[in-house]
């Protein structure tokens, strides 16, 4: 893994990117296989359903690079507080204001700052005001302790390199009996460790995800309970054939190593009541 303050610096430059592509009618893609030929698939694709995007600006759509949708599985319920880790363009957010209500609010944090102009802008042409988004890091969330309902995520804790001090943040802040419901990568058994970097390369825009059982682990030392790994897009060969290719993989030689051990999960935790 690279330095910390190298893998910020990246991501903030290639979301940064994706930001501007939007704005100007393009692709947000900002992972590998986007640069061969435009599309996004599998890992972006299909996400949310038109019941969902129907009333939402389409930079919001266009913009969104997660792996998964919190929003379909988390539980949120009116009048509750939500946040956001990595809001980016502003889908998660601004679907979660609406499945809260009036009464509720949505705070969406995120680093960089083409992404935060995108979202405010998509924030007021679909006309929602119980949303604020939020200047910051993720790894040190500027809101105070229990001060949130739900913490959810799509598929950027992957990106931090300091995962246990994520999930200590999304500790501190949720209110005792607070929900952690993200969406994430993962991965499971073993794998060489060439081959893991460069489908970890491929699947987003920097490699860092967890094998499940470091997740649960790291979620336990953060203090969260009722700990569950459900996964909902598993990656096979054949998504990642034309990236591995170019990389100069024989694709077919470590199919055998790959076939149902990288995937997009959701990741649910409780922080304890008492």
């Amino acid at each position: 893994m690279k330095p910390d303050s190298s893998v910020k610096e990246t991501v903030r430059e290639k979301y940064g990117q994706a930001a501007l592509r939007v704005t100007t009618g393009g692709s947000s893609c900002c992972g590998a296989s986007a640069a061969l030929d435009g599309n996004c698939d599998p890992i972006t694709s299909n996400l949310y359903d038109a019941s969902q995007t129907t009333e939402l600006p389409d930079t919001a759509v266009m913009a969104s690079l997660g792996c998964g949708n919190p929003t379909a599985l988390a539980r949120l319920n009116p009048g509750e507080t939500v946040l956001d880790l990595g809001s980016g363009g502003g889908i998660d957010v601004l679907l979660s204001a609406r499945r809260v209500g009036p009464a509720g609010k949505a705070y969406g944090l995120d680093m960089t700052d083409e992404m935060l102009a995108l979202a405010r802008e998509n924030q007021r042409k679909a006309g929602v005001e119980n949303v604020e988004f939020l200047k910051g890091e993720i790894e040190s969330i500027p809101l105070p302790d229990n001060s949130v309902d739900v913490v959810i995520s799509n598929c950027v804790i992957n990106l931090s390199s300091d995962k246990g001090r994520v999930l200590r943040e999304a500790f501190r802040v949720l209110k005792p009996g607070g929900r952690f419901a993200v969406s994430d990568v993962v991965t499971r058994g073993e794998v060489p460790a060439e081959v893991r970097q460069s489908m970890l390369l491929w699947v987003g825009c920097i490699a860092g995800a967890l094998r499940d059982y470091d997740y649960v682990a790291k979620l336990a030392q953060a203090g969260f309970q009722q700990i569950d790994i459900e996964p909902t897009r598993v990656y096979n060969i054949e998504d990642a054939r034309q990236f591995l290719t170019g990389e100069g993989i024989d694709v077919d030689a470590i199919a055998p190593l790959v076939e149902g051990k990288f995937m997009s999960a959701f990741i649910r935790a409780v922080k304890p009541s008492a």
